[in-house]
């Protein structure tokens, strides 16, 4: 079974208008942050747009069919979120906790994350960790006197690079970035700074300094690493993900162990499993359900592959 879903919007102040003008998510023009690929949330279901279940929540099928997960799965809920996010502008620097520590402080699970630079203008840049280990006091009072910029470790990046973010690392997308994200169904985002910028009604966008202090962990410079398109570009106990370039042709076992969702970030492929056959190009999406047997891909462009 295939099943094509519907991105869910998501505007925040950042937001650019690559994915509404290039991807044919949203009216052209319109500025979207965020694109969630994959969702099953309460803040963001993905609608299924195709077969038997069309204009269904993604939600009330995962519902019916908790098996097409997959026994991969070691959390009580649907496990993943899947993004393109379009930064128009920087985002802020930022942290997220663990799973121990976001289950006593919400009801949301801990964020590790991956990030896959899809587009890039010159010059653009991530905020990943920091310079070295600071104290708390230190990191306090870089934060109060609107420092803590000094203190972070900035990347200049590229088009096909990818960048492993563990749950506690100091982070930040900036300007001119399209990326794939690939997280924990999580949400939690503990802001340490945002530039002092103003919501359009005027107030500030909320810190959250005393949780971002307790998870904070420094990420030493010299391991941060990037790894070229075409390979499998994570492999964690989360998710694991692939890109898949050019000219395809590929094909998957779906079996009992994990779904497959597949993104399509640049060009048109054709995916068939043994029941149908869809087309989907720049911008679309596809879930494919645990034990839906083999999967082929064929076409030109660039597909992210994720599995659990």
């Amino acid at each position: 079974m295939l099943l094509k879903l519907k991105p869910v919007k998501k505007h925040i102040i950042w937001g650019g208008e690559k994915l509404s003008k290039e991807y044919g998510i949203g009216d052209k023009g319109e500025k979207v942050a965020e694109a969630w690929q994959l969702t099953c949330r309460s803040d963001g279901d993905n609608e299924i747009e195709n077969g038997k279940y069309k204009g269904k929540c993604f939600s009330e099928y995962i519902k019916d069919h908790p098996e097409s997960i997959g026994t991969n799965n070691t959390f009580d809920r649907f496990p993943l979120l899947i993004k393109l996010i379009d930064a128009g502008a920087d985002l802020s620097i930022q942290v997220h906790p663990n799973d121990e520590y976001a289950k006593s402080h919400s009801t949301d699970l801990g964020k590790t994350e991956m990030w896959y630079i899809v587009e890039a203008e010159e010059g653009a840049k991530i905020a990943y960790g920091l310079k070295k280990k600071y104290s708390r006091f230190e990191l306090e009072k870089a934060i109060e006197n609107g420092t803590l910029q000094e203190y972070v470790n900035y990347v200049n990046v590229k088009a096909g690079e990818t960048y492993f973010i563990p749950s506690g690392t100091v982070h930040a997308i900036c300007a001119g970035l399209l990326i794939a994200e690939i997280q924990q169904d999580s949400n939690i985002t503990y802001r340490v700074y945002d530039y002092n910028r103003r919501q359009p009604d005027g107030s500030l966008r909320q810190l959250h300094i005393t949780d971002a202090l307790n998870v904070i962990e420094t990420v030493d410079p010299s391991e941060i690493t990037s790894k070229s398109y075409g390979d499998t570009i994570a492999d964690c106990r989360f998710f694991k993900v692939r890109v898949l370039k050019e000219t395809i042709d590929e094909a998957f076992i779906v079996d009992n162990e994990s779904f497959l969702h597949l993104m399509c970030v640049d060009g048109a492929v054709t995916v068939k499993d043994n029941d149908e056959e869809i087309t989907i190009a720049k911008g679309d999406s596809l879930f494919i359900p645990a034990c839906d047997g083999k999967v082929t891909v064929q076409g030109s462009g660039k597909i992210v592959a994720t599995t659990l």
